[in-house]
């Protein structure tokens, strides 16, 4: 008889449920979003699904109704009842007995999660600190995968040294982002802000594309190239930008201090501006 064991209980194979045979478990098959409300509205929304249904497609998923993942997501926001929330989901391939090959009749499952979102702009204005660590990560960083072990690895040693985010560095020696953020470095001489350009490389961040747009409409310019960590710390200021949190000054990188250690003029006025954009888009 073909068994499985959970913790230290015994049984059949054939009785496993579903869950504990789901693909997303044993190989990260399968893709994920976070979305953010503010004040009761869901914010790039649109955005989010367009996303998520490209990378779906990307890994070959199919039979997934993205418009219906918008009603699920619509139904549990307002269930929840949170003003500010925090909405992650994900599909899988599916669940079956561990093999590479899916059966052909495997359906995805969904998961959906929702809870409630504290800013804290004061400390968030306070600024964190980042430490660089080796980009391990596999080739297809578009994707919003499941597979974030990676991910995971570099935010435990960014947090040994006392940084609250990872900026990954791929084996070129250039920055490609946070482990769970966009990056971004400016020069406050020429008013220019400085991002990775998009590649295999780097997360199509929703979030990144909101910044550059508020910065286009504050008159700051932005320029996509990638950075060394040394070209990185003789810049002015540095932020990163996420779903959750939005923008996020970088008060230290690597232990050196960034602007004596205080969030940078262009950045407080990034994040003034993208609270506006907020504000005027949901």
């Amino acid at each position: 008889m073909d068994i499985a064991m959970i913790d230290d209980r015994v049984l059949p194979m054939a009785d496993l449920a579903g869950p504990h045979l789901d693909r997303g478990l044993y190989f990260g098959d399968g893709v994920y979003e976070v979305i953010r409300s503010y004040d009761g509205h869901l914010f790039a929304l649109d955005e989010h699904l367009a996303r998520f249904d490209r990378s779906l497609r990307e890994i070959q998923i199919t039979g997934v109704d993205v418009e219906s993942v918008r009603q699920k997501v619509l139904s549990a926001v307002a269930q929840a009842g949170y003003p500010n929330a925090k909405i992650y989901f994900h599909i899988t391939r599916g669940s079956g007995r561990r093999d590479h090959l899916p059966a052909p009749d495997t359906a995805p499952n969904f998961l959906m999660t929702v809870s409630e979102l504290k800013d804290d702009p004061k400390g968030k204005e306070k600024g964190i600190a980042v430490s660089t660590h080796p980009d391990w990560r596999w080739k297809r960083c578009d994707i919003k995968s499941l597979n974030l072990l990676a991910n995971v690895l570099a935010r435990i040693e960014a947090q040994k040294k006392g940084a609250g985010e990872a900026i990954l560095v791929d084996d070129g020696g250039m920055i490609t982002e946070g482990a769970g953020s966009a990056f971004f470095a400016i020069d406050g001489k020429e008013k220019v802000i400085i991002t990775r350009p998009l590649g295999h490389e780097i997360l199509p961040s929703i979030t990144r594309v909101k910044v550059m747009q508020v910065a286009h409409n504050a008159g700051i310019s932005v320029v996509e190239k990638a950075l060394t960590p040394h070209q990185a710390a003789e810049c002015d200021e540095m932020f990163i930008a996420v779903t959750t949190k939005d923008i996020v000054p970088v008060v230290q990188f690597d232990g050196a201090r960034i602007n004596d250690g205080r969030c940078g003029l262009i950045t407080q006025q990034l994040m003034d501006e993208f609270q506006a954009f907020v504000r005027a888009n949901v």
